[in-house]
């Protein structure tokens, strides 16, 4: 398991029919807002990789601003799809918010080897191919979920697990590919509401 990033989610009483408004409506304002820090993410991504590069340090502004961009990214995915696992409204913020039903936190390198920052990609391409393959699974099993909820008024545990694996798994090569560890990321999913 990969300890620097740990992804917490849990199953919050979700309503059953908000999922339905949750995604086009209310998490709207949310959009624009995240369009622009992942147009900004990348570019930091780069000076990040130039510092490490000279100095085997990321800079702690530029981690904990990435690190946000990736918090603020999942919570929303945890309020509407893929998760519907919440009605809590997510923050508009990167800093951490450990009270929110989702959360993501990595812990910072104090250290990273200089030279893996020109191979990192191309070492995490086998991982990012799966990534990408999981992507309909994905959207094919938060779509039975929401029916799910729709018609039980639940969230299937099993298949939240399942969908966690799946999220946790995009976050840790999300993670390597941004710079911020020099651990590979397994290939494997840890699934299960925990804090993995």
């Amino acid at each position: 398991m990969m300890n620097a990033v740990r992804v917490r989610g849990a199953i919050d009483a979700p309503s059953r029919w908000l999922w339905l408004v949750k995604w086009c409506v209310l998490a709207v304002p949310h959009y624009p807002i995240l369009i622009v820090l992942y147009l900004v993410y990348p570019l930091l991504t780069v000076v990040a990789g130039i510092a490490i590069l000279f100095t085997g340090r990321y800079p702690r502004p530029i981690f904990d601003f990435n690190i946000g961009v990736l918090r603020w990214s999942w919570r929303v995915m945890n309020y509407r799809f893929p998760m519907n696992s919440t009605d809590e409204y997510p923050p508009f913020t990167l800093a951490a918010r450990p009270d929110y039903p989702g959360e993501l936190e990595v812990d910072y390198p104090e250290q990273l080897t200089h030279w893996a920052v020109l191979v990192k990609l191309l070492l995490a391409l086998p991982q990012i191919i799966i990534c990408w393959a999981m992507e309909p699974l994905l959207q094919v099993l938060c779509v039975i979920s929401a029916v799910r909820l729709l018609a039980t008024g639940t969230v299937s545990q099993g298949m939240f697990d399942l969908l966690m694996g799946i999220v946790r798994w995009r976050y840790r090569v999300a993670v390597y590919v941004s710079l911020m560890c020099d651990e590979y990321p397994p290939f494997r999913m840890d699934l299960g509401s925990g804090d993995t």
